[in-house]
């Protein structure tokens, strides 16, 4: 069978250097850090105080109080975003089939903070089990596209996909292969999540896997820097709508960028530890080419997973190495968590959204925060270190890789009718 065609016709963000797109693309080709102390908990006995958290977001003003207070923030952010998206893409639902308009989410954790929150409560009481009556909905991972479809009225595809921090790279994966397939028109996919909180934070510190440069937040995401100690949390959401090639151009949709292909795989290693050799990551990166029916040849940019942690950066370079073999001297690399931190299972929208930006307006995002070369790496691969770059962009990949070893590759290109 002949496949569709899938592009993207709109974007939406909300993330911890800018409330919308532009704001975020700003921030990107800017190199501004989005890490800061933070404000929403006490951090004084945490050996991480700092985080990329969202800044100057008002649910409240956003969704009213009282629908504020029925949805834990992952769903919170995920709505925001959406509403930028739908916006952005010129969405009028009344004019659509919108039983041929899905929606697929993708989330690591999902309500954490409500989770926390609920348990921490039954603690501190007699015993009675007092639960809030939204705890389970507001909690459960699900929660966040049957909140976008109840909005909108989409009765499409709707579910989550959950692969740590890969699952939003699996939500774009999973609506790119129901539209080409012929099953859907239309699908609002992407990720969120919410975990800085005492949980979140004191759970990773537990894992070790925080940088706990307290002394200077705003230059600890150090991806690929010889001195990098852990990655960063990070918070929010990114927003994608992919759409039918045909059914766009039949609404007169602005079209950003085209879907090529996907990856999935698997490290089959370790429960938290990437491939000492980088298998899966290749294995990935090799799999959404062959999927796109691209080769190294055809990508100039791969954002990569970078997320600053000692092991998890080397494994990912003999990872594009082994997939890319001497075409790595002529792409650019970069990790935007550099900049944003690491948003878990929102990470892969969200940075889907830099490589299909990437791809439009031909600029290379920085990986910022780079002091000192590390020995280990091929000094010609280009890093793009502090500062944005300029160059004709004409597809790029974007990896994600979770704790479990789950790995998933999403790659965009210019359209081109």
């Amino acid at each position: 069978m002949e496949f569709k065609r899938v592009v993207v016709t709109g974007l939406g963000a909300l993330t911890p250097i800018g409330n919308s797109v532009p704001e975020y693309w700003d921030g990107l080709i800017n190199g501004v850090s989005g890490a800061a102390f933070i404000k929403s908990f006490d951090v004084t006995n945490f050996k991480t105080k700092f985080a990329c958290e969202v800044k100057n977001f008002d649910a409240d003003a956003f969704l009213g109080r009282k629908d504020a207070r029925k949805l834990d923030p992952f769903v919170q952010y995920a709505l925001y975003s959406t509403e930028e998206a739908v916006k952005d893409a010129g969405l009028d639902f009344d004019k659509l089939d919108t039983n041929r308009i899905g929606v697929i989410w993708g989330s690591g954790i999902g309500g954490l903070k409500t989770f926390l929150d609920e348990v921490v409560a039954f603690a501190k009481g007699d015993g009675t089990p007092r639960f809030n009556p939204f705890f389970i909905p507001k909690m459960i991972a699900d929660i966040a596209p049957g909140h976008i479809s109840i909005k909108y009225g989409l009765r499409g595809p709707n579910f989550t996909t959950v692969s740590a921090c890969a699952s939003s790279n699996n939500s774009l994966i999973d609506a790119f292969n129901y539209i080409r397939l012929g099953k859907a028109n239309m699908f609002i996919s992407g990720g969120s999540e919410a975990i800085i909180n005492e949980a979140g934070i004191g759970g990773f510190n537990a894992m070790h896997a925080l940088s706990t440069r307290n002394d200077d937040p705003a230059t600890a995401s150090r991806p690929f820097d010889l001195d990098r100690d852990g990655f960063v949390a990070g918070e929010g959401a990114g927003t994608i709508i992919l759409e039918e090639l045909e059914h766009a151009k039949a609404r007169g949709a602005k079209i950003y960028a085209e879907m090529m292909g996907g990856g999935m795989s698997a490290d089959a290693y370790h429960m938290t530890a990437p491939h000492p050799e980088g298998l899966g990551a290749a294995l990935v990166m090799k799999a959404a080419l062959e999927d796109a029916n691209m080769t190294p040849a055809d990508i100039d940019y791969v954002n990569v997973h970078g997320t600053s942690t000692p092991i998890g950066d080397p494994q990912e370079v003999k990872a594009i190495t082994e997939a890319y073999g001497e075409h790595i001297h002529r792409i650019n690399i970069s990790s935007t968590k550099s900049m944003t931190g690491h948003l878990l299972g929102a990470a892969g929208a969200v940075e889907a959204i830099a490589a299909i930006l990437a791809v439009k307006n031909d600029i290379i995002p920085p990986t910022i925060n780079h002091f000192t070369d590390d020995p280990a790496f091929d000094p010609k691969i280009n890093f793009t270190f502090n500062k944005a770059q300029k160059r004709v962009v004409r597809a790029a990949q974007s990896n994600g890789f979770g704790f479990g070893g789950h790995n998933a590759s999403v790659i965009f290109k210019k359209y081109e009718d």
